[in-house]
């Protein structure tokens, strides 16, 4: 088992600069990639960004790409979505979620590939 726990979020005005913090505990943390998901009201989750277990491969959802950066500290057992330009339409929930994989180098775009999430991070986005 992998417990996720979320942290960061609130409420931020257009523009701000937050960064979230998915902490893990309970296996070994190097062994998992990590995504970013996010869900708001009346909407699908829908894929953030997602880092291997080495935290040298790394994807972007179209919608935050340029402006949003996924990091992972594997001593820490840490990862981090800093998010930048924030704009009304990022507020949502945010989860994060860990993938067992065997490979240096994999992660999913697809929710349903992931083994463990976070409850979740509300960010409200003020305009």
């Amino acid at each position: 088992q992998v417990q996720l726990v979320e942290s960061g979020g609130g409420l931020v005005q257009a523009g701000g600069s937050p960064r979230l913090s998915c902490a893990a505990s309970g296996r070994t943390f190097s062994n998992y990639a990590m995504g970013w998901f996010r869900q708001a009201p009346g909407k699908e989750r829908e894929f953030v960004p997602a880092i291997d277990k080495t935290g040298s491969n790394i994807s972007y959802g179209a919608s935050v790409k340029g402006r949003f950066t996924i990091s992972r500290d594997n001593g820490k057992n840490t990862a981090y979505l800093q998010m930048n330009s924030l704009k009304p339409e990022d507020t949502a929930v945010y989860y994060c979620a860990a993938q067992r994989t065997a490979f240096d180098g994999i992660y999913s775009v697809d929710l349903n590939r992931y083994d463990y999430w976070g409850q979740g991070t509300q960010v409200t986005v003020s305009s």
